[in-house]
């Protein structure tokens, strides 16, 4: 409906985290809207090797939107990368989160969404071109699972950025986004019919 409403026919989609999930049901229900796909530090759901017990009592409240002091505490276990090894970044992260908390109820609800679903029984009927990009360094979403989507997907390739962590689209971006970028503008003519990975 999105694409629709702006008149665009076919684009590049690109899924973090959460997002990711929503990026790979819609490559599958609606494959002709989507030209290339990128899949960043995420996973594919039920099925999916889970975080650290630390990270995942951590994401299951979300209190670090409003507590600063909870977020510096539990950055590193929860995120990993810049964030969690550098107080600045920190800091930034904290002050940018707190301009916009979600709501308790929008949160849990998001929560209840992952749950039951899997991307994994249609993996192998994603047609696109697919980066799948991870940092080794994610507490949340171990790289086991960046691994797994990179190898079911037909036409993926794996991207694994040394000590990044879940959060490298903001605390990394610069670094991130080179790669992202050398991905979308390769052009549909190059094929990515062989999974390869890289780490970088």
């Amino acid at each position: 409906a999105v694409l629709d409403d702006v008149g665009v026919e076919c684009t590049d989609v690109v899924g973090y985290s959460y997002g990711g999930a929503v990026a790979q049901q819609l490559a599958f229900e609606y494959p002709d809207r989507v030209c290339r796909l990128v899949l960043a530090a995420t996973n594919f759901g039920m099925g999916s090797v889970p975080g650290s017990y630390a990270a995942m009592a951590c994401l299951a409240t979300p209190l670090r939107y409003y507590s600063p002091t909870y977020f510096d505490r539990n950055a590193a276990a929860l995120y990993g990368g810049m964030t969690g090894r550098d107080l600045s970044m920190r800091r930034r992260m904290m002050a940018e989160r707190r301009l916009h908390p979600p709501s308790a109820y929008g949160y849990q609800m998001q929560l209840l969404g992952t749950l039951g679903w899997s991307s994994f029984p249609f993996l192998s009927r994603i047609p696109h071109d697919t980066l799948v990009i991870c940092g080794d360094d994610d507490p949340l979403i171990p790289v086991v699972n960046a691994e797994t989507l990179a190898r079911r997907i037909p036409r993926a390739r794996l991207e694994i950025v040394r000590r990044s962590g879940h959060l490298f689209l903001w605390d990394e971006a610069k670094r991130v986004s080179v790669r992202i970028a050398r991905f979308l503008d390769a052009g549909a003519g190059a094929s990515l019919a062989d999974p390869v990975a890289q780490t970088v």
